[in-house]
């Protein structure tokens, strides 16, 4: 199996599917910007667009609905996958995907934000489902 890091900018907004059964998905697309130089040594920018997907409805519902929003900063950890559809006039179409492992939000804590928690919250760290972030108290002394 090909395990493929990315990091980069959401694109739009993540799209929220919900199942019958009520588990949820999303999917969203991650840009990566790549600088380079030219043969004629003239500086070039090349922006390439990454599909990704999480089955995952606990990593759904805590972390991509509320904090994953267009051009926040994430990592994005999974695996490839092809994807085919057909559309209306029965053309073939073949897309390659990345099925979400791990995610890590990256974005800066707000400016009007002053709480320790809401620079928690907006992200920075790797999301598990069940794991809960430690606090810190900065007036404790070391204990060593």
């Amino acid at each position: 199996m090909q395990s493929v890091t990315v990091e980069g900018y959401v694109a739009a907004d993540p799209s929220i599917l919900t199942s019958n059964s009520g588990d949820r998905r999303a999917s969203f697309r991650v840009l990566e910007t790549t600088a380079f130089q030219r043969a004629d040594g003239e500086r070039a920018e090349r922006t390439t667009g990454f599909s990704c997907i999480c089955f995952s409805d606990p990593k759904v519902r805590a972390y991509i609905e509320p904090y994953l929003s267009k051009g926040s900063r994430v990592i994005v950890n999974g695996h490839v996958e092809n994807n085919k559809w057909t559309d209306r006039e029965g053309a073939d179409h073949y897309d390659l995907r990345l099925v979400v492992n791990d995610l890590r939000i990256k974005n800066k804590r707000d400016a009007d934000d002053t709480g320790a928690d809401a620079g928690r919250a907006a992200g920075g760290g790797r999301f598990k489902p069940g794991m809960t972030e430690p606090t810190y108290d900065l007036d404790d002394e070391i204990p060593f």
